[in-house]
């Protein structure tokens, strides 16, 4: 038996650790203290004026334990790493684990590229960033490609300089084409240089130098680059004025951060400011927040989100005071390198800028509820097709397969997700079909579906020996409810596959009309037809849709690559493209083909196939993410 008193007596009056278990020995709450002593006797004091949610930690301790460590800084780092291992039940719990995105300028090469990167290194190159918000990083590359047009095609320089005809992004103005041979070294690098001072948010004097460099064109009658340097500093200016600027005189790196909150949910947001200038932002839910203030709140999402984050900026901005500020800051000058500063501005521009994101939070917020009324709707859409096809539960993850290929050639398929009535696309999986020649929708589906589940039980082996955390699983979980976009002949393919597998999963096939409108399910016990007027007659035409359509984008964007492939090889025009893709129907039978053989194809002779063969075995595979 715990003794209490015997123990709260014994406590030490160094800094350190604390944890809380219940009943049944699970760790409910793990805290950090300057004096242990101090800290862990408040809790326990008749009268004690304890928040609701310590109230009912507290009811449920059976026991606590304690570590004391050499100072309040490593009692910190001590404190999110037990968060972390035990995630108790009364601790807010940051869910994040992404990782930031750098841009990197592979300066230290004679002919530079521009691309993102998941971690900075120290090879001479230059970084940017981390980039917060999925989109952020992204829309700043695609401004660099507008304004600056790099190239961004797997050419080599200088190998690759005068081999070949400029691909589609010369054409279209997207690339200024160092593979013609028309552009030298030093023209090259000071494009990138360019590219850098862009990035490190020196557009005045970026605009200076293109203004500059425009005169002088013009001047010596070079309208063509006069012209290329005009439409940089429009785009530029552009840009300028859409970006939002904060505190312009001191150009700090920082981060604001506020919270909104109801019931049991909490939205914190924050800004990230780099160079006096909104680069991005960020929202995270708090589920199950057992009343806690504001305060409590972002406390505990500092201590969480900036022990693992790359980047640390000199100064955060919250809503509200937070507690232990100051041993916070000395933990992350301790992590950064330099100093660190937690303010909570009440007047002022940064007062300003913080309630500019706490509207923001509480948007978020707002969002997250009508999410859920429209959750609400939809599951009454799925409670009716669970009668409908006599399921034990809600099919509230629904997966759909469609093939797509024209005469047999390139075969491929498409994985559509929908979970609670909606899209996941970013769960959306394609396929590239390895086993089947020819027009055979029935083996293409089954070598789709058995990859789909082969992959499943891979990842659960792994997950089961510890190999992988289920966040990382791509092909996890299970779905409720399988249809397929295709009737009696697909069902019974992928069925006795199924069965197989030794997975139990209803399957239906979604049948249309002749008109190829949807109008029914089948499933081994017969066809279910569905109303039109029917709310999951609604629901499956947008699942068959959804499927049918990411089908076929993957298959005339990995067809559009073959071309521009192929085009990339000298000596190869659009008729000898054309006899290559009639013969051999796909790309990697290209590849595989002996000179001997390319040579006997209409249209083309020995230098051709030459070329044809020499090119693919210098070139890795096609960058495309297939499963």
């Amino acid at each position: 038996m715990f003794d209490f008193e015997e123990e709260l007596k014994n406590l030490p009056d160094q800094p350190g650790v604390y944890i809380m278990r219940g009943s049944d020995d699970t760790v409910i709450y793990v805290g950090k203290a300057k004096i242990l002593k101090n800290r862990v006797r408040s809790y326990f004091r008749k009268n004690a004026s304890h928040t609701p949610k310590v109230t009912a930690m507290v009811s449920q301790v059976a026991r606590f334990e304690y570590i004391i460590t050499d100072s309040e800084r490593e009692a910190l780092a001590l404190e999110n790493n037990l968060i972390k291992k035990y995630k108790p039940k009364y601790n807010i719990l940051l869910k994040d684990d992404k990782q930031y995105p750098y841009i990197k300028v592979s300066i230290n090469e004679p002919y530079p590229r521009v691309f993102m990167v998941h971690r900075m290194s120290n090879d001479g190159a230059k970084y940017y960033g981390p980039y917060m918000g999925k989109g952020t990083i992204k829309n700043t590359l695609e401004v660099i490609r507008k304004i600056f047009r790099p190239p961004t095609c797997r050419r080599r320089f200088p190998q690759d300089m005068g081999k070949g005809r400029p691909c589609l992004n010369y054409h279209i103005n997207r690339c200024f084409a160092p593979c013609t041979g028309k552009v030298s070294m030093e023209e090259y690098r000071r494009i990138f240089f360019d590219i850098c001072r862009f990035l490190e948010g020196r557009h005045d004097k970026l605009i200076a130098e293109l203004t500059e460099e425009m005169r002088a064109a013009s001047a010596n009658m070079q309208y063509e680059r006069a012209a290329v340097c005009r439409d940089r500093i429009r785009s530029i200016r552009e840009l300028m004025d859409k970006q939002k600027i904060v505190d312009t005189e001191h150009s700090k790196d920082m981060d604001v951060i506020a919270a909104a909150a109801a019931d049991e949910i909490a939205y914190i947001e924050v800004f990230f400011i780099r160079g006096g200038v909104v680069i991005g932002r960020e929202y995270y839910r708090i589920e199950h927040i057992n009343g806690a203030d504001k305060s409590e709140m972002i406390t505990d999402f500092i201590k969480q989100f900036y022990a693992d984050c790359d980047f640390i900026p000199s100064e955060i901005v919250t809503e509200t005071e937070i507690s232990d500020a100051e041993a916070i800051a000395d933990r992350l000058r301790h992590l950064k390198g330099r100093k660190v500063t937690i303010t909570a501005p009440k007047r002022g521009d940064k007062a300003k800028m913080v309630a500019m994101v706490r509207m923001n939070a509480e948007k978020a917020l707002s969002n997250h509820k009508l999410r859920l009324l429209k959750e609400k709707e939809k599951s009454g859409v799925l409670e009716e097709l669970m009668d409908m096809l006599g399921l034990s539960a809600p099919p509230n993850r629904i997966e759909a397969y469609d093939i797509s290929n024209i005469q047999g050639s390139d075969n491929v398929g498409a994985m559509a997700v929908f979970e609670y009535g909606r899209p996941a696309k970013r769960k959306y999986r394609k396929f590239r079909i390895n086993s089947v020649d020819g027009a055979d929708d029935y083996a293409s589906m089954r070598e789709m579906i058995y990859r789909r589940f082969r992959h499943g039980l891979d990842e659960q082996e792994k997950i089961e020996a510890g190999e992988m955390n289920i966040r990382d699983a791509k092909f996890l979980p299970y779905p409720d409810l399988i249809l397929l976009d295709g009737g009696k002949g697909h069902l019974g393919a992928v069925s006795s596959l199924l069965e197989m597998l030794d997975i139990d999963i209803p399957t239906y096939g979604m049948v249309k009309n002749d008109k190829h409108r949807t109008c029914g399910l089948v499933g081994k016990d017969g066809e279910a037809e569905i109303a039109a007027h029917n709310s999951v007659f609604k629901l499956i035409t947008h699942i068959q849709d959804e499927v049918h359509d990411a089908a076929i984008s993957y298959f005339r964007k990995l067809h559009t690559a073959i071309g521009s492939e192929l085009d990339n090889i000298s000596g190869i025009g659009e008729k000898r493209r054309t006899a290559l893709l009639t013969k051999y129907g796909n790309i990697d039978k290209i590849k595989e083909a002996d000179i001997s053989d390319l040579a006997a194809t209409d249209s083309m002779d020995m230098k051709a196939a030459q070329a044809v063969y020499n090119y693919f075995r210098s070139k890795d595979d096609m960058d495309e993410e297939a499963f």
